[in-house]
């Protein structure tokens, strides 16, 4: 079974920043796909972004330029590092880990709240 942890959210004004992380408890390099979800209420959970094993990564529109995310092999750790935050980032925002060996696998953190204020 596999595990992953993440940390980092709370409450941040309006264009400060936050930085998420993910311990996975396994080897994030046996997972093809890294990825960061987030859902606010009454609404659908939806990709922020993700990260495959090889490095290539992807965004929302609506947050490229604001967010990054990248990995960490040795500390089996993903991180979302979010600058300039609005309002409409509020979230719980969601690891998911990804690996595809004949079937697919798919596991999910528990979420971190993240509020930003106006």
């Amino acid at each position: 079974q596999v595990q992953l942890v993440e940390s980092g959210g709370g409450l941040v004004q309006a264009g400060g920043s936050l930085r998420l992380s993910c311990v996975a408890s396994r080897n994030i390099f046996s997972f093809n796909n890294m990825n960061w979800y987030r859902q606010a209420p009454g609404s659908q959970r939806v990709l922020v972004a993700g990260i495959t094993s090889g490095g290539s990564t992807t965004y929302a529109d609506s947050v490229k330029g604001r967010f990054t995310i990248s990995r960490d092999n040795a500390k089996n750790t993903v991180y979302l590092q979010m600058n300039s935050l609005k309002p409409e980032d509020t979230a719980v925002y969601y690891c998911n880990a990804v690996r595809t060996i004949v079937s697919r696998y798919e596991y999910w953190g528990q979420g971190t709240q993240v509020t930003v204020s106006s």
